[in-house]
């Protein structure tokens, strides 16, 4: 966001109470998938493929690697019920959106998902969405080449400062720090993530809710094959949104794998979150969604690292005016699939503030689908 708005030729300052890119928020841990053909809808779809013609122009701009398109492949039971995000037939929905965009994808029958990515140990009910251009993004040099790069078109970046307010006040937005300060600006963006509820206050504080999700490292076995050109992958295995895995393939020269899944049950907050993950954790993702699925993994967790997802009732986005303040933008609850869409978002937004208008529609992620709650 504070590049783009800074590439238009605003005079920005960005906040941060941390030094980005870190650890302690939903922007880490090494590896992102990316693919344009989204299975939560296709109002995400001009967020991300904006996102990745931005990383590209990123690599351009920096000579960073950012982007690698590695493939990306979204599988399902053919027969049986799925969710994922919220959305039933995941597979079929990331298939249709395809379609209706025109982007290139194969779908995959058991035999085929076997023959190119054997480490993969699919049933022969599998069924299997394949997109060539997907792949994933490095969060942690996305973020620093983005800020290296606002900084180069004269925004101001302020950290180790937390914002402990931010209020309309007439025809600006005033900014209070805890060291004291007090900022005013024509407009404010809040990209506030897991602190979003407790800084904004009604409704946002309802409808935001902070899930602790953890990322697991196990050590690759040797003599692991993993195809030619081996994806990331989504795999719903289940009737539930928590009957689910997803991973990245080595990264160069790396012996780790990195698998996670989801949870919904248990809620914490950005600032009480249990950042310390125990074996155990790391011992029961394994056996209870890599064992007998992936090959090549061996059960040792080398690397474990906690995030947080915010999620709305309805797991979608927020991209809104604060209510009754209309020079304040709120982007919040990325519901765990925000870093790809995150480039879009900033560009898109960055727009509708310089120009007053929007080239993409955010109605669907208007506060106001929440009104009944």
């Amino acid at each position: 966001m504070l590049y783009q708005l800074a590439a238009r030729g605003l005079n920005v300052v960005g906040v941060d109470r941390y030094a980005p890119p870190h650890e302690l928020g939903s922007s880490h841990g090494e590896t992102r998938i990316t693919r344009q053909a989204v299975g939560e809808g296709a109002a995400y779809v001009p967020f991300v493929t904006a996102s990745h013609r931005i990383w590209q122009e990123l690599e351009a701009a920096t000579g960073e690697t950012l982007f690698v398109r590695c493939g990306a492949l979204v599988m399902a039971p053919g027969g049986a019920p799925t969710s994922h995000h919220g959305k039933p037939d995941f597979v079929g929905r990331s298939l249709a959106t395809a379609r209706a965009f025109d982007i290139p994808h194969e779908l995959l029958d058991a035999s085929e998902i076997r023959s190119r990515f054997p480490h993969l140990r699919v049933t022969d009910d599998v069924k299997a969405y394949y997109e060539p251009g997907g792949g994933y993004v490095l969060p942690e040099r996305c973020i620093a080449a983005q800020l290296r790069m606002a900084a180069r078109h004269g925004a101001a970046i302020r950290t180790g400062d937390d914002v402990t307010a931010v209020t309309q006040v007439g025809e600006a937005v005033e900014v209070r720090l805890s060291s004291g300060a007090v900022l005013r600006a024509g407009r404010a963006v809040v990209a506030a993530g897991a602190w979003a509820g407790d800084l904004l206050g009604t409704p946002f504080d309802r409808l935001l809710t902070v899930n602790r999700q953890v990322l697991h490292w196990f050590e690759a076995e040797p003599d692991a094959d993993f195809g030619a050109r081996p994806p990331v992958f989504i795999w719903m295995h289940g009737p539930t949104d928590v009957d689910y895995l997803y991973g990245f393939p080595p990264l160069a020269g790396d012996s780790r794998v990195k698998v996670a899944t989801e949870q919904y049950a248990f809620t914490t907050t950005a600032d009480g979150v249990e950042r310390r993950v125990a074996p155990s954790e790391s011992a029961d993702m394994f056996a209870t969604h890599v064992h007998g699925r992936v090959a090549g993994i061996t059960s040792k967790a080398v690397k474990a690292a906690a995030c947080l997802y915010t999620v709305t009732p309805d797991l979608g986005f927020i991209i809104d005016q604060a209510p009754g303040q209309d020079r304040l933008t709120v982007v919040s609850a990325c519901s765990g699939h925000g870093f790809k869409h995150s480039a879009g978002i900033g560009s898109v937004v960055a727009e509708q503030i310089a120009t007053g208008s929007s080239p993409v529609d955010l109605t669907p992620f208007r506060l106001a689908r929440f009104a009944s709650r």
